[in-house]
């Protein structure tokens, strides 16, 4: 199974697919002062479930999102969880 990332800028969201197929996103919206981007869903689609889909998605995402710059207002529970599980993206907190 092939697994393909994609920021999508237009539509605001991180795309996962899973051969060639949409499985999930996370989408936010974005501020430029101060740079925050806050995720507010975390969508995995139905016959995806189980896989990991939503942690590929937002793990790619908060990479993404530190590599240009942002920091994170995460109001999506599962992103807000991930981050707690995950220490290493504390520091991408907004505050």
């Amino acid at each position: 199974m092939s697994t393909e990332l994609r920021h999508n800028a237009d539509d605001t969201r991180f795309e996962i697919y899973l051969d060639g197929t949409l499985a999930g996103y996370a989408d936010y919206a974005e501020t430029e002062s101060p740079k925050v981007r806050n995720f507010h869903h975390t969508i995995t689609f139905p016959e995806f479930r189980g896989r990991g889909v939503a942690a590929q998605v937002v793990k790619y995402a908060l990479d993404e999102t530190r590599t240009a710059g942002f920091e994170v207002a995460a109001t999506c529970w599962y992103v807000d969880d991930y981050i707690g599980a995950h220490p290493e993206y504390a520091d991408l907190v907004h505050r």
